[in-house]
């Protein structure tokens, strides 16, 4: 779902209309766009791209901070392929990153690393976008009438969609905002009362015709959802003679034929109405039951008693209900928003309450929590920045519900730092001292060598070497930091990727003991139930779903201890299994495997 690349050409009759606006009205791209310097403050470079492209300021400054929040994220795409904090896509419905490129003259991947080069491109495109719309090829004469811009801009794959995605950027002009970048440098755009020209999007078509799109209506589960669920007729896979990916979902009668235990948190790598146009293309092979807004609004895309393709493992998608959140992993702190947990809190309280699933962070999951049920990568969203500690006390206090009563170990540690229990920014916002996963060392000293590590070192969302918050290990032994740093190292087994930069270079994972660098007060000691792995062979098999006949995705040496959240019994049989907290993921063992360590039951 996230971060996937899309191989599109450039549709030849897009372009060469284009390049016939462009003759007609006598700019000539790059000659006429190439003096931005991409050093210049981010305020300076909405300036001078409007300048440049006759496209108001505010328009530029509101599509960045509505699609980015003033960001280029690292040059990572969305969901829906867009780059940037203009959201340059690369998708089945167009291709206005080359677009720009070609608009400019500069290498796409300076449109996707540079976000002055970004705005630029975004004003290339609007603009080009108004020549072509226009009858006699000029640029709109008021603000107003740039309505039918955006709204082709949007390149949605339902006009519904595209006329909320122009309405939404028309609502941050008339109330104006003021954040920081990145860097800190601080984007004002001051209210401005406008009349939109609802008229100017008459002539614009959606880029693919579906079934349906969305609507308030009674035909929803969670109340107040907005109706977006999806036409069985074109997305379920279940009656012939659909057959994936053309079709994204299942339909099923959960919990009478499959049990409900798990709720997963998603992030969408895309603006509102990006998620839309991926969830309801019925090629996109991914779906989802819902999306939060960060202004709260829920979307409703598939009942609670079907089952969605969203976390790339097929046991947990049929045991669990997904929920999106508009937002970006590796710049949370720029989305999750008070207004967005507590909408998300109450929906997940609502589903708690519905399938009483246990309330903890066992069973209220991460996408980056679930193993991939075979040898591959899983996604690593919703990040960093999702305060867990935060999300699960108001989800609590929604749902009445208990917290799950956990057993008594002295040397099983939970990490709940301060920087995880609430938004450290002005009115319920985050900042980047939100940041909450914390790494693992080879030795007891931060001044170690950091575990092996599968990605790029400079990723903040790579979870390979690192633990996030409300999840519980084991520790053998702890020390202070001989570093200095105030920390507390505790000795834990983890499954490492160190395999995966040998030759020949596999993803089977190995579980050593490595030092948990824990900050001072955030740990909690002493809940949770330990488990002793155990095999005549030596070496235990680690797998991705409780079934016989999985994937081995990992080992570990017999005799190493980790905290298990909860037990299932394999569908359809009597066979137990017992999840494992295995690394950043959880991950499953046989009964036959276990051997529980002696614990005291307690309550949280």
């Amino acid at each position: 779902m996230r971060r996937q690349k899309s191989l599109v050409s450039f549709a030849l009759p897009m372009l060469m209309a284009l390049l016939s606006a462009l003759i007609l009205t006598g700019f000539s791209g790059g000659a006429a766009r190439a003096n931005v310097s991409t050093t210049t403050s981010l305020n300076t470079a909405f300036t001078q791209a409007s300048q440049e492209s006759g496209v108001p300021v505010s328009i530029l400054k509101a599509l960045c901070y509505m699609e980015g929040r003033l960001s280029n994220h690292g040059g990572h795409p969305s969901l829906d392929g867009g780059y940037g904090c203009m959201h340059l896509i690369q998708n089945e419905r167009g291709d206005t990153l080359t677009q720009a490129a070609k608009a400019l003259h500069v290498d796409p991947q300076q449109l996707k690393s540079d976000i002055a080069t970004n705005i630029r491109g975004g004003a290339a495109v609007l603009h080009d976008e108004a020549i072509q719309l226009s009858p006699s090829h000029t640029l709109p004469g008021n603000l107003g009438d740039w309505y039918g811009t955006l709204v082709a801009y949007s390149h949605a794959t339902t006009h519904s969609t595209a006329l909320m995605y122009a309405d939404a950027l028309f609502k941050i002009v008339q109330n104006g905002f003021s954040a920081p970048n990145e860097t800190g440098e601080v984007v004002t755009l001051a209210p401005e009362s406008v009349k939109v020209n609802k008229a100017t999007a008459m002539n614009v078509k959606a880029a693919t015709t579906i079934p349906s799109g969305c609507q308030v209506d009674a035909n929803v589960d969670y109340p107040g959802a907005v109706d977006c669920i999806l036409d069985p007729n074109a997305y379920d896979c279940t009656p012939p003679p659909a057959v994936y990916p053309y079709c994204t979902y299942e339909s099923a009668n959960r919990p009478t034929d499959l049990s409900v235990n798990y709720v997963v948190i998603h992030d969408t790598e895309t603006s509102l109405q990006g998620a839309l146009n991926v969830f309801q293309s019925h090629t996109s092979g991914v779906s989802i039951n819902y999306i939060v807004d960060t202004d709260g609004t829920v979307y409703e895309l598939l009942h609670d008693k079907d089952f969605a393709y969203h976390v790339g493992n097929y046991w947990y998608n049929q045991h669990s209900v997904g929920i999106e959140h508009i937002g970006y992993d590796s710049t949370g702190f720029l989305w999750y928003n008070a207004a967005q947990y507590l909408a998300s809190a109450k929906l997940t309280a609502y589903l708690v309450n519905k399938y009483n699933i246990p309330l903890d962070h066992d069973h209220i999951v991460s996408h980056g929590t679930v193993p991939s049920p075979g040898l591959s990568t899983n996604h690593v969203d919703p990040g960093p920045y999702w305060l867990w500690t935060y999300y699960l006390n108001l989800v609590q206090q929604q749902s009445g519900a208990p917290f799950t009563a956990k057993s008594k170990d002295t040397h099983i540690i939970t990490l709940k730092p301060s920087t995880d229990k609430k938004p450290l920014g002005k009115n319920g916002t985050e900042t980047p001292a939100n940041f909450n996963f914390f790494y693992l060392y080879t030795g007891p000293s931060t001044q170690s060598a950091r575990i092996p590590q599968l990605g790029d070192p400079t990723d903040v969302t790579d979870e390979t070497n690192n633990v996030e918050t409300n999840i519980s290990y084991y520790y053998l032994a702890k020390v202070k930091d001989p570093a200095g740093t105030g920390d507390t190292l505790y000795e834990i087994w983890y499954g490492e990727s160190d395999q995966a930069h040998s030759t020949p270079s596999s993803l089977v994972q190995s579980a050593h003991l490595a030092w948990l660098a824990v900050p001072p007060g955030a740990a909690v000691e002493g809940q949770g139930t330990a488990m002793t792995l155990n095999d005549p062979s030596g070496t235990v098999p680690i797998y991705g779903k409780p079934q016989t006949g999985a994937t081995v995705i990992a080992t570990a040496p017999s005799n190493a201890v980790f905290v298990s959240g909860y037990t299932y019994v394999e569908d359809g049989t009597t066979n137990l299994w017992y999840e494992i907290n295995y690394n950043h993921r959880q991950a499953w063992v046989p009964a036959s495997a276990i051997t529980p360590v002696q614990s005291i039951k307690t309550g949280k």
